[in-house]
């Protein structure tokens, strides 16, 4: 981890990323540089620096629906999207091409702003334990969202990179010297950092469009990691706590999908500006020109049925100089933006994960009908009766044309179902190492504890 990247000091990282987010939070945000103590000694000011976190997320990190996010660079990394960036060499075109190397820009932009943004959670967590201006409320609060946050960002990096250190500080002369940790025991830290997170956040959303995660979505994010886990039956209970609050409300119209104000919606994130389309929308979309970002590969289109729903209302064919391409529609405004945001976690997740962990405990005839709700919302029949293995081969499809192009979830499926090297069959460069991306070299230079370099880099 480069030490002048992310480890800057606390009140002048807090202060020059709260000045940058006035449009996006509903806080009263500080104009000049603040101290630290200063930061925390209000709510106001301390969740600014919260909102300013999720911005971050927004535009900057592994949640992005832009360039640089996961739903592009796994999409086109796995067999979702055919990328059509023309540059230099050592970039997406490389991920996509499988022929990344330790020194390519995009992986070292993921880790890089991953570690950013675990920096920036660390500080307000420090900040408000700290605080004397701040009650025990809105402190829990603070504390339990900045946790789930960072607990996604390691779930994320060790997915992505393997192995990678833990800290929970801000202090430089322990950061600058942090060795990996192996996975199973970061994930076991993880999976405490999000218990806790669940037990200080509540379930009532502190905003009607739910831009800020709750306890439910904590408890998500806590069966996804243990489900990374193989724990089966903790995972499941977790995710039938979700389905069961009435918080949540199945949509049957796909169309509705990805509207801000559906209550099948966990958690999304709120464009910076008002009216402004969203990143996804931004990116994927062409229509008189060839595509310069992604288009949706034709392994993904071909693996619809002429009559799914989602292959009508999300995939766009467009003819450009007699080529066929196809379009990710799943966000349409692209002018003017009045009822989309960026969708994080939706109920059509939870369904599909707990009718995996269902079946990964042979319970067949209580997974079919969170599998099947899915199916039939898409217009498509109902599974009968199956095996183990026949349905989990199922949901791992289902998973694919539910949540293409969405924060990578077709890696992070097919490595949760250890079904990474079944692309071998249409990308010709993968190779069994190719389930992480290598550490980035400068990052292993600065610091040799991130040494040895992940295999096959």
């Amino acid at each position: 981890m480069k030490t002048n990247t992310y480890l800057i000091p606390v009140a002048l990282g807090i202060s020059l990323l709260l000045s940058s987010c006035e449009n996006i939070i509903e806080a009263d945000l500080p104009t000049s540089q603040l101290e630290t103590a200063q930061v925390f000694e209000s709510v106001s000011t301390a969740d600014g620096a919260l909102s300013n976190l999720y911005a971050e997320l927004q535009y900057y990190s592994v949640l992005s629906g832009g360039t640089g996010g996961t739903g592009a660079l796994l999409g086109t990394y796995t067999d979702d999207l055919t990328c059509y960036i023309i540059g230099s060499q050592n970039n997406a075109a490389d991920l996509f091409h499988n022929q990344q190397l330790a020194t390519n820009t995009e992986i070292r932009t993921v880790w890089t702003n991953a570690w950013k943004e675990i920096y920036s959670a660390n500080a307000i967590i420090e900040g408000v334990e700290k605080s004397s201006g701040i009650g025990t409320t809105d402190k829990d609060r603070i504390k339990g969202e900045a946790l789930f946050v960072r607990s996604l960002l390691y779930f994320y990096l060790t997915q992505i990179y393997d192995a990678v250190p833990y800290t929970t500080t801000t202090d430089y002369k322990i950061n600058q010297t942090l060795r990996k940790t192996p996975v199973s025991e970061l994930l076991l830290k993880v999976q405490g950092d999000l218990e806790t997170a669940s037990a200080l956040l509540q379930d009532t959303y502190r905003n009607i469009d739910r831009v800020y995660p709750n306890r439910k979505t904590a408890e998500l994010m806590l069966a996804l990691m243990l489900m990374q886990q193989k724990k089966w039956p903790e995972a499941e209970q977790r995710l039938k706590n979700v389905v069961q609050s009435p918080l949540y409300v199945w949509e049957p119209d796909v169309a509705k999908t990805f509207k801000k104000s559906g209550k099948h919606i966990l958690w999304q994130l709120k464009p910076f500006k008002a009216n402004e389309p969203t990143q996804e929308a931004f990116m994927y979309y062409f229509s008189s020109a060839a595509p310069v970002n992604y288009g949706l590969s034709e392994n993904l289109v071909s693996s619809f049925s002429p009559a799914d729903l989602r292959r009508q209302q999300w995939i766009k064919a467009v003819t450009i100089n007699q080529t066929l391409y196809y379009r990710n529609d799943k966000y349409k405004n692209t002018v003017s933006n009045t009822d989309e945001y960026s969708v994080v976690f939706r109920l059509e997740e939870v369904y599909l994960l707990l009718a995996e962990a269902l079946a990964q405990q042979n319970k067949i005839e209580e997974a079919l009908p969170y599998i099947n709700a899915v199916r039939q919302r898409a217009g498509n029949s109902p599974l009968v009766g199956s095996t183990r293995d026949a349905l989990l081969k199922e949901i791992v499809a289902e998973n694919r044309r539910e949540f293409f192009a969405e924060k990578g979830y077709r890696f992070l499926t097919l490595k949760r179902n250890d079904q990474l090297n079944s692309l071998t069959d249409v990308k010709p460069n993968w190779q069994p190492h190719h389930r992480v991306w290598p550490i980035p070299l400068s990052d292993i230079l600065l610091n040799p504890g991130l040494n040895p370099q992940n295999t096959g880099y």
